[in-house]
């Protein structure tokens, strides 16, 4: 686990550092230092308000023991595994199935699931899907996931601004504006060429920090809960679930699918990006890995 801990903390850095770059190309070091100020203020929200806000976006309601007995049963299990207190449980209500957790540490965490899991799982495997889920507050991923996903929504938020500013600047200016060192063109052509990349680097970094933090929370909720073959099986489901067209649908129409689905437990819009844009492992290789989970702790499936 540690070495998923310092992978992501260096990916952090690496977020932080790439909006840095973008500041120096535009603006020196006066912007540089402006958009380090920017990275800082950016990490703080995310620490306090990001998972408030993911919850509002999704339509996340509070439900009661009474409302939910099974769900809160199943979730009270889970945190007695993982040695942890037990979250606020939420429903949000949509066909599409998945589940996710938020919260900065384990005493301000919150765990969700969608209608659309509960009527395709069986009360074990949801178990096995909240194991991971608890894995992943436990590990704190909920937070180093939130923030590095916030920082990449900057990045590229920041990357547009430049882009269009840098391109005004390149038609109507850079061409014959060079310095007395003849360099003004060739800053701007790759200032440009800065802001075109870092979107695209921003985002690998964003799915590389997903896909390490998944196969991290299927391993350590598959031991918690000492049954791998239950998450197991519940990834094979939803992968499918996923793809049916009406799911899809609903996917497609839920206008915060693509900001949250790093914190879903499979894509909901998986298909058609190669693996380095991908936020989750395949499923084979989660599958696969939770089976030689199964085979240390005497569970063959």
């Amino acid at each position: 686990m540690r070495g998923y801990g310092v992978r992501t903390v260096f990916l952090m850095v690496l977020m932080a550092g790439l909006l840095m770059v973008i500041g120096y190309a535009i603006g020196g070091a006066t912007w540089l230092i402006i958009f380090g100020v920017i990275a800082i203020a950016m990490n703080f929200f995310s620490y306090w308000k990001s998972d408030s806000i993911i919850r509002t976006a999704m339509g996340a309601q509070e439900v009661t023991a009474q409302q939910q007995p099974m769900l809160h049963r199943i979730v009270e299990r889970a945190s007695q595994d993982a040695g942890l207190p037990k979250p606020k449980v939420y429903v949000v209500d949509t066909p599409v199935p998945n589940a996710f957790a938020t919260g900065r540490s384990p005493n301000h965490a919150a765990v969700a699931a969608t209608t659309g899991i509960m009527n395709i799982l069986t009360e074990r495997e949801l178990a096995g899907v909240f194991a991971h889920e608890l894995a992943h507050v436990k590990n704190r991923d909920t937070l180093w996931s939130t923030m590095v996903a916030m920082m990449a929504s900057v990045v590229m938020l920041v990357a547009m601004l430049a882009k269009w500013s840098l391109i005004m600047a390149f038609l109507f200016g850079g061409m014959g504006g060079q310095s007395e060192e003849g360099g003004g063109a060739g800053h701007l052509a790759a200032a440009l060429v800065l802001a075109f990349v870092a979107p695209l680097i921003a985002g690998i970094i964003q799915m590389a920090v997903s896909r390490t933090r998944e196969y991290s929370a299927d391993e350590a909720g598959a031991r918690n809960s000492r049954d791998p073959h239950a998450l197991a099986s519940a990834l094979t489901k939803l992968q499918a679930a996923s793809q049916a067209p009406q799911v899809r649908h609903a996917a497609e129409e839920m206008a915060t699918a693509e900001v949250a689905n790093h914190l879903f437990i499979v894509n909901p819009l998986a298909g058609g990006a190669g693996k380095w844009f991908s936020s989750h492992p395949p499923t084979e290789d989660r599958v696969e890995r939770l089976r030689k989970v199964g085979r240390e702790i005497g569970q063959i499936f």
